[in-house]
């Protein structure tokens, strides 16, 4: 199977800028996107073999999740079934026969970290969600988790130690969720791969120097390690200030 996600920063604003070539050129089985920002009926895609589903934010044009997948689930969940995080349209859980898929959009801790003290709250309740699905079945999560775990995966690591995205509490979490029997894809295969990023600033001509930071992933269950085949980041795709990351696995 071919997994892909991408933080499209407004997909009728990516498909402008080619959204749709890539989509079609990649030919994923399953599809995500995160940070939408619009509502019901403000967009109409024509994907073909695609059964679609979104989840919107309260807000418009703010946030927002939605997958596009060739076989139909079992069932779908939207959101952790908690009014407090269900607000923003930040998860979307799909069930298929040997796994569950997850694509989520984190919360951002935002400037001088207005909001870290629910983004706590929002990790340990959706760390909570992943390992009831894990119980039940293998997890497939994607998205952008709006963290980067290690020093290796950012370029200037010093100088954001207190920065949303980078803040030791932050990083903790994503610790205590891989200690938790789950396995960061990039860097099980990569463990010591450098440059390696799928966001940039706007600023400053980042991308085009490539300082950048390792925020969108894949993560697996523990016990699907066997079935992985690859993981990749593809930063020449152009669109968004994100680039896609993508999953090859293997099931019978």
């Amino acid at each position: 199977m071919k997994l892909v996600s991408w933080n499209v920063n407004g997909l009728r604003a990516c498909v402008s800028k080619g959204f749709l070539d890539y989509f079609n050129e990649v030919d994923a089985d399953i599809f995500c996107v995160q940070e939408t920002k619009l509502q019901e009926g403000q967009i109409e895609l024509n994907l073909e073999e695609y059964h679609q589903y979104w989840n919107y934010a309260v807000k418009k044009g703010y946030s927002g999740t939605a997958i596009f997948t060739k076989k139909e689930p079992l069932s779908v969940r939207y959101g952790l079934d908690i009014e407090e995080h269900d607000q923003e349209g930040r998860v979307i859980a799909l069930e298929f026969e040997e796994f569950f898929f997850v694509n989520v959009y984190t919360p951002n801790s935002q400037r001088e970290l207005a909001r870290l003290d629910y983004r706590m709250t929002w990790e340990d309740a959706f760390r909570n969600y992943l390992k009831e699905l894990d119980s039940i079945k293998p997890v497939i999560l994607c998205g952008d988790l709006n963290v980067a775990h290690k020093e290796i995966d950012l370029k200037n690591p010093s100088s954001n130690r207190k920065n949303a995205g980078f803040t030791d509490e932050e990083r903790e979490k994503m610790t205590e969720l891989l200690n938790n029997g789950f396995i960061d894809t990039f860097r099980y295969f990569y463990p010591d791969k450098e440059d390696a990023y799928s966001w940039w600033s706007y600023m400053g001509k980042a991308r085009e120097r490539n300082v950048g930071w390792r925020i969108d992933y894949f993560i697996v269950s523990e016990r699907l390690k066997d079935k992985l085949k690859d993981s990749m980041i593809c930063p020449d795709i152009m669109g968004s200030d994100h680039c896609p990351v993508l999953l090859e696995i293997y099931f019978d």
